[in-house]
């Protein structure tokens, strides 16, 4: 049985670094439910580098819709 590969996953920190925000802000977005998370055995929180990448993309075409 082929396996899948598994996703990139991203942590709060990192995530906050790419947003230039507050890991807080992050973790809230997790709890809005506007940024899908999975916690470790330890409690943290990370983030599907790919997920993080496309509402990037789609930020930056809220803000600059010309482009």
């Amino acid at each position: 049985m082929p396996q899948t590969p598994h996703p990139q996953l991203l942590t709060s920190g990192e995530v906050a670094e790419i947003f230039r925000v507050n890991p807080r802000t992050v973790r809230r977005w997790a709890e809005a439910g506007t940024l899908s998370s999975i916690r470790t055995v330890g409690g943290h929180f990370r983030y599907d580098r790919l997920e993080v990448e496309n509402l990037l993309e789609g930020g930056r075409e809220e803000q600059d819709p010309g482009a």
